[in-house]
């Protein structure tokens, strides 16, 4: 084996002349070398758009959520909650009542998705990553307070002062429960509530939601026990399934518990869809890539034909051509290769660490882009087989085809 790969890098390469073998054998070696970076760099952004994604749209949502499986709402007296915060695996369990209103500040009137929650929800939802201004805190004192979504406030013409002495007053019109429409008998709770800050989600939560204490939305809705759902933070590093299933253990089958990846499961099924599809593009990419690498080795064999009557006639056999020929394919596919992965993880690592690109109407946010060792495995060994093989069957055609008998 050594000895057809000392030959093949000795005797069977082209003359160094710019021929058409090499030059094809050249392009044959960048082809790779684009599909292989290619591969690295979009599989890298992929993973940084995921993470991103699952930030913006996992950090609202808690870990996991209760509801009723047969109405909007449920008598919180229904369930043990010491005994579901005991549940292993959970850390934070908070109450909330959601429910649709409209808003009103001066002359603009938004409706909006009211949603009071205890305190321990700023922390569970991770609410001080995403403030954008104000102070976060559902009240002041013994004033209840109100967290905007960035966008619901602009549409209000609202803001956040530099100073809590004139915080924006917003008027939440809230329809109560057995409120009817008659003469002389208004169907809505209406309260002034103070603007404390606000945060910068996704666009849903951005443009549709604003949190307020769980007291005052019960005391508006006049809900008394009811609430809408539990929200359940879950320990570090715990495996959510497996919460839900303990917890859906403990509550029986009249409740519903969903993760948060159930709550968003078309947004994060797209996204791993996406990534395949790309990565199955630039698989087939890659196969046209090596079809240079078959027609290098095609023409090699050609022009070297009287050599390798030669070497049949001192003795070598088709084991020995074959394994000659392979190895010059296999050094044209591993050279594409290996400039490929140094080149894409070099522009990956850059864009990681120094920020060389970034996202149109971001505000100057660079492009996410995330590496791993696993797809860094995957990929090395999607590409070394398709080298592999791109090197191994036209060459076991070529030499079985035109062996000496």
């Amino acid at each position: 084996m050594n000895v057809a790969r000392f030959i093949a890098r000795r005797y069977f390469k082209a003359k160094k002349s710019r021929n058409v073998i090499n030059l094809i054998t050249m392009i044959s070696v960048f082809g790779i070398t684009i599909s292989t970076a290619a591969l690295v760099i979009l599989l890298s952004a992929f993973n940084g758009i995921e993470d991103m994604v699952i930030k913006l749209y996992s950090d609202f949502d808690p870990d996991i959520t209760i509801r009723s499986a047969k109405a909007k709402t449920f008598n919180q007296d229904f369930i043990n909650i010491e005994a579901l915060e005991s549940v292993r695996g959970v850390q934070i369990v908070s109450r909330a009542l959601e429910e649709v209103v409209i808003l009103k500040h001066e002359q603009k009137w938004v409706h909006a998705k009211m949603l009071g929650v205890d305190s321990t929800f700023l922390k569970m939802a991770k609410m001080e990553e995403h403030l954008i201004d104000g102070e976060l805190s559902l009240s002041d004192g013994e004033v209840p307070l109100a967290i905007f979504g960035a966008g619901l406030l602009d549409k209000l013409d609202g803001y956040i002062p530099s100073n809590d002495f004139s915080r924006e007053r917003v008027t939440f019109h809230v329809p109560m429960r057995e409120g009817k429409i008659r003469p002389g008998k208004n169907p809505l709770n209406i309260r002034v509530v103070e603007a404390a800050c606000r945060v910068n989600y996704n666009r849903e939560v951005n443009y549709q939601y604003v949190v307020i204490p769980y007291d005052l939305a019960n005391e508006l809705l006049k809900y008394e026990t009811d609430i809408t759902a539990l929200f359940v933070a879950a320990r570090e590093g715990e495996h959510l399934p497996s919460l839900k299933e303990r917890i859906q253990t403990v509550l029986g089958d009249d409740f519903e518990v969903n993760t948060n990846f159930e709550q968003n499961e078309l947004i994060f099924k797209t996204s791993q869809s996406e990534r395949l599809i790309v990565f199955f593009i630039l698989v087939f990419i890659f196969i046209l890539s090596s079809f240079n690498l078959i027609a290098s080795l095609a023409m090699l064999f050609v022009e070297k034909k009287k050599d390798i009557s030669t070497l049949y006639a001192m003795g070598a056999t088709k084991k020995t051509v074959f394994q000659i020929f392979f190895f010059e394919g296999l050094l044209i596919s591993g050279r594409g290769i290996a400039i490929g992965l140094l080149l894409g993880y070099l522009i990956a690592f850059s864009q990681i660490y120094f920020g060389i690109l970034e996202m149109p109407n971001s505000g100057g946010e660079f492009f996410p882009m995330k590496t791993t060792w696993s797809d860094a495995f995957f990929i090395l060994l999607t590409v070394s087989a398709l080298g592999f093989l791109a090197s191994y069957l036209p060459t076991k055609y070529l030499v079985e085809k035109n062996a000496k008998k």
